[in-house]
């Protein structure tokens, strides 16, 4: 990834004013919705939806706890489904498409900081983080941003995603390295005809 594709927010701004603003616009939204059950799926759809700007389809499920730190700029497609006690933090953009599995404590962290000491407390940097088509994260898994995590990709319990997954791999480790590639029923299937 490079630097064009980061936000780049400096303090004391308009738009530091922004971001803080809209933390707390997403801190009143997931207050409400960590309050919920499993059992409010509707609820939580509604308040989802009102905290990223966009409507989620009716096969989403998400267990609260949840937290983010904005939730504007998280884009979710079909069928995703994220368990209990998960943080994403989406400055710079956070795509989730069709048919994820987010297990539980998983960290999607597109923000960080300057390496310098000197703009470490002034400057917060966004790196977009791009979950594609059928991925698995599994629990406690931590992904930093400016990665794409390729389509069919499982990441392995408790590993630091810092660099892009291919697809139909399995990722494991920290920082997080291909450990196989992923056979599906269809590839074996035709490896028998």
């Amino acid at each position: 990834m490079n630097e064009d594709q980061a936000t780049i927010i400096h303090r004391r701004t308009p738009e530091s004013a922004a971001m803080v603003e809209n933390t707390r616009r997403a801190m009143a939204i997931t207050t409400k919705l960590n309050h919920l059950t499993f059992n409010d799926p509707a609820e939580v759809r509604v308040l989802f939806s009102e905290l990223i700007g966009k409507p989620v389809d009716e096969n989403f499920i998400l267990i609260p706890p949840f937290y983010t730190a904005g939730g504007t700029e998280i884009t979710v497609g079909k069928n995703v489904f994220i368990n209990q006690n998960c943080t994403l933090y989406d400055l710079g953009g956070l795509t989730i498409e069709d048919d994820v599995m987010i297990g539980p404590n998983v960290n999607i962290i597109t923000t960080g900081h300057s390496l310098d000491p000197v703009q470490r407390r002034t400057v917060t940097i966004g790196k977009p983080i791009i979950i594609k088509r059928n991925v698995w994260i599994a629990a406690g898994v931590t992904v930093i941003g400016g990665v794409t995590i390729g389509e069919n990709a499982v990441v392995a319990a408790g590993s630091v995603v810092t660099k892009n997954v291919p697809a139909n791999t399995l990722v494991g480790g920290n920082p997080a390295k291909v450990i196989r590639m992923i056979e599906t029923a269809l590839n074996e299937t035709i490896k028998e005809s």
